[in-house]
């Protein structure tokens, strides 16, 4: 019996053969990935679809491939991968990549995925966004508005407290580039919770296989600290206390979330105070140099507050036309109107300006008002005699050389401008000390009570004074 030899399929032959061929070159391919994983330039002339294949190949190096890709083509990536793969990549990524990528997302990737993240988790990547969005994530999370979280910065030395002296100097050599403050380093445990901070110094002078947790001094203290809700306001004061470049920011469960550096708060401080006195002056603040401001909007923001005035200043007329008799029958009294006004309109201003920044400064509470008060009756008592002086003499050195003639009660005259200048005087500085004071209980901002705004109220009331006097001495006379 014979057996003759099945002859197989040509077309099953092909199909055998063609398999065999692409297994080949997808093994080859494979290979070739394997082989270029650590070359950005291969890594980066790769199409999306097949980088995604080579992440689903390599797992264990994805944040390795990640880190090699251009920012462009990282940012069209992770906004398809799964969930799991990006909080892996955002947990390993560097600080400079992590930031790059967060703030480069568009704002519906950013948001969908900050939100779909662990609160202990989103409070850590706060740091690695900008200050507009720190302050979104902040808010969205409870935190108040003006927090300190809006400032922190990722870019600091943190060690475990279980390393060697040695592994720290490595860590320096390798992370200092990367870091804002060189000169302390913070000291976490494995949790990532603070406990004290050490000077690079204190490292070179030890032996490097000493531990760091035997240069811990337990001189930490609360004072060089700030929380993440801690304000800016609170913020300022701690780094006036601590003497300090740099202080870390923790949350109430103490881990180590960022650093504010004192470059950041002095911008805050020029940013406020710019709008403080721009208040001061009887403006809107501008929140932009003067350069940038469009003429539209510089007009704006003046505009409201010069029709304020404006309408406070008409007062004024409605006190002369009140008073318009005394005016008629004793006209050399309008002489010294301009001279009377300012000199209170100044004095109110000189102690609006001062109590205002000793507000700002954290010198003057609210519950200081009484001191204060008290203090500036004595000093507008006696700024207001020295004027007030200075007026008379002023009087009667004008009649006596002939300059003017007051008429025959000049000296009278001279006594209502002396007395005059007293009540003014002290009027303005009352006010003035004052106002701050009542806009800051009525929670609102005390450089509001800007000089242009005393200096009406203190136009207002000081014709009043002026006039009364003017009619309490004068009559029967002049009058």
């Amino acid at each position: 019996m014979f057996f003759f030899p099945v002859r197989e399929n040509p077309i099953t032959i092909i199909i055998n053969n063609t398999k065999k061929i692409f297994t080949k070159k997808k093994e080859e391919m494979f290979n070739e990935d394997q082989d270029y994983l650590n070359n950005d330039k291969f890594i980066n002339n790769q199409t999306i679809s097949r980088l995604i294949e080579i992440l689903n190949q390599n797992p264990n190096d994805v944040v390795k491939i990640f880190s090699l890709l251009k920012l462009c083509k990282a940012i069209s990536i992770f906004k398809i991968l799964d969930s799991s793969t990006k909080k892996k990549i955002i947990k390993d990524l560097s600080s400079i990549k992590k930031m790059e990528l967060l703030n480069n997302l568009s704002v519906d990737d950013r948001i969908s995925f900050l939100e779909s993240l662990p609160k202990n988790i989103l409070k850590d990547l706060i740091k690695y966004l900008n200050k507009e969005e720190k302050c979104k994530i902040l808010v969205s999370l409870g935190y108040p508005k003006n927090s300190i979280g809006c400032l922190i910065i990722p870019y600091y030395l943190a060690i475990q407290e279980t390393w060697s002296v040695q592994e720290v100097l490595d860590y320096i050599r390798k992370e200092v580039k990367n870091s804002d403050v060189i000169e302390i380093v913070y000291i976490i445990n494995e949790k990532g919770k603070l406990i004290d901070d050490i000077k690079i110094r204190e490292f070179l002078l030890v032996d490097p296989n000493t531990k760091v947790y035997d240069l811990i001094n337990g001189k930490y203290t609360t004072t060089e600290i700030l929380n993440i809700t801690d304000t800016e306001k609170e913020a300022t004061k701690m780094f006036t206390m601590s003497n300090r470049i740099s202080l870390p920011v923790i949350d109430d469960h103490n881990f180590l979330l960022g650093i504010v550096t004192l470059d950041d708060i002095l911008w805050v401080l020029n940013e406020n105070y710019r709008g403080d006195f721009q208040k001061i002056g009887g403006m809107e603040a501008l929140n932009q140099s003067y350069l940038n401001v469009p003429l539209y909007k510089l007009i704006k923001k003046r505009a409201g507050w010069l029709i304020l005035l404006f309408i406070g200043e008409m007062l004024t007329t409605t006190v002369m036309q009140k008073f318009s008799s005394v005016i008629e029958r004793a006209v050399v009294l309008a002489l010294f109107i301009p001279l009377v006004i300012s000199s209170g309109g100044n004095s109110g201003s000189q102690a609006a300006s001062l109590i205002i920044q000793a507000m700002a400064l954290g010198e003057v509470k609210i519950k200081d008002w009484w001191i204060v008060m008290q203090r500036e009756i004595i000093c507008g008592f006696f700024l207001g005699s020295i004027l007030g002086l200075t007026g008379f003499i002023r009087v009667i050195a004008w009649h006596k050389i002939h300059l003017f003639n007051y008429g025959s009660h000049w000296i009278l005259v001279g006594l209502t401008v002396f007395l005059s200048l007293i009540g003014v005087v002290l009027w303005g500085t009352l006010s003035g000390s004052m106002l701050p004071f009542i806009i800051k209980k009525l929670r609102g901002n005390p450089a509001s009570s800007s000089a242009p705004f005393v200096a009406t109220l203190v136009d207002v009331v000081g014709l009043m004074i002026y006039f009364s006097i003017s009619y309490f001495l004068l009559n029967g006379t002049l009058l």
